[in-house]
């Protein structure tokens, strides 16, 4: 039966369905078979993933599903038949949906980018991820060159005891340039920071879902 990951986060622009992209292929280079729910009403991961059909040969190891609504949870049900992983970008906002998906997910991921307001942003999603019981990792998203207000961001987030990741993503251009050729940053960037980073989250968010069981 799959793990279940939603990647979760009511402010937009902070780089869910990006992070749920490079995460799901990330976890495809390591031979695991990965279903994908867009929930987000945008649909930006089902534009990303027919470009990725129309580019490269059908992959039986990674398939995306349409849900929403009503269908949402039946189609979750399914897929956790059929993958060892399923990857759910949820929707910004606080919809139905979304608390579904937090309430089935094994993990949550959290994308936080490193201002004061994101930061802030980022209380309703952690609180819903509370009360629905389920666990939290909060990754720091498009992190700029080291600095101050960044070293103080992240000690803030520490000193509040959230379950923030070891792994922080940079602000590179390689997690952009990939998603535009159909792929992900560690088919499309191999050997560089920015595939180090993603295959280093993907470590920590198997050893959470380890720990889980």
């Amino acid at each position: 039966m799959a793990s279940i990951i939603t990647i979760a986060q009511q402010k937009g622009g902070a780089g869910k369905t990006s992070l749920s992209i490079h995460l799901a292929i990330a976890f495809l280079g390591a031979g695991k078979r990965v279903g994908l729910i867009d929930l987000d009403p945008q649909e930006s991961m089902t534009a990303w993933y027919k470009l990725r059909r129309a580019n490269f040969a059908p992959e039986d190891d990674l398939a995306l599903r349409p849900a929403s609504g009503w269908r949402a949870q039946s189609e979750i049900e399914r897929m956790k038949k059929d993958f060892d992983l399923v990857i759910i970008d949820s929707p910004p906002h606080a919809e139905t949906s979304t608390r579904l998906a937090i309430r089935m997910a094994d993990l949550v991921v959290v994308p936080v980018q490193l201002s004061p307001m994101d930061v802030w942003a980022s209380e309703p999603t952690l609180d819903m991820i509370a009360k629905e019981r389920s666990q939290a990792l909060v990754v720091m998203n498009r992190v700029p060159p080291r600095g101050r207000l960044a070293d103080e961001l992240r000690q803030k987030l520490q000193d509040d005891d959230l379950p923030l990741a070891q792994t922080s993503l940079g602000n590179r251009m390689a997690y952009a340039a990939s998603l535009m050729e159909g792929l992900g940053v560690t088919e499309f960037a191999r050997g560089t920071v920015a595939a180090d980073e993603m295959n280093a989250l993907m470590g920590e968010v198997l050893a959470r879902l380890d720990n889980d069981q």
